[in-house]
C-alpha cells in the first residue's frame, strides 16, 4: 500500500500495549486526536530521543485532547521495559509482523531499517499531517504539535 497522505481516513487497526492489552485505534478516535508515530526500534539511540522528546510534550498535547501513540515492531515485553526504563506516560504497541506498519504504507529504508513517520489523525479518523524524517528524530515532535495546534477543538 503506498504511504496514507494528508486528508486519507486513517486505517483502523487493533494491537496490543506494553502491558499485553489489546488497543484499537478507533476506541482512541471520536473525543481525542491521535499522533500515531512509527518508530525503527526500542531504546535505539535516535529512538530513545524521539520518546523522551513526546515524554516531555505529553501534558501539552493531552491538554490538546491527544493521544500519542508509538508503534514498533518490537515484543510486548521489549516495549514495557523501554516505557519503564524512560518513564513514559503513552502507548506503545508491538507490531510484530509488521502488518499495520504496512497498512499505513511505512517502507522499510535499504529494505532493513523502518522508517521513522509520525501522523497526525483529527478525532474524526482523518489524517491531518505526515512527516517522515529517519535522522531528525525529535523534529518529529514539534512537527505533531504544530499539527495539532491547527486543529479545530470539538
Amino acid at each position: 500500500m503506498s504511504k496514507l497522505g494528508v486528508g486519507d481516513g486513517a486505517p483502523d487497526f487493533t494491537l496490543l500495549n506494553q502491558h499485553g492489552v489489546p488497543v484499537q485505534l478507533r476506541e482512541l478516535l471520536g473525543t481525542k486526536n491521535v499522533v500515531l508515530y512509527f518508530y525503527p526500534k526500542d531504546a535505539s539511540p535516535r529512538c530513545t530521543t524521539e520518546a523522551r522528546a513526546f515524554r516531555d510534550a505529553y501534558n501539552s498535547l493531552a491538554a490538546a485532547d491527544t493521544v500519542v501513540v508509538g508503534i514498533s515492531s518490537d515484543s510486548v515485553g521489549s516495549h514495557r521495559r523501554f516505557a519503564m526504563q524512560e518513564d513514559l506516560p503513552f502507548l506503545l504497541l508491538s507490531d510484530p509482523k509488521s502488518d499495520v506498519r504496512e497498512l499505513y504504507g511505512v517502507r522499510r529504508m535499504l529494505g532493513i531499517v523502518p522508517e521513522r513517520v509520525t501522523y497526525v489523525i483529527d478525532r474524526n479518523g482523518i489524517v491531518r499531517h505526515v512527516y517522515a524524517a529517519q535522522l531528525a528524530a525529535a523534529r518529529h515532535v514539534s512537527e505533531a504539535r504544530h499539527a495539532v495546534e491547527g486543529l479545530t477543538p470539538p
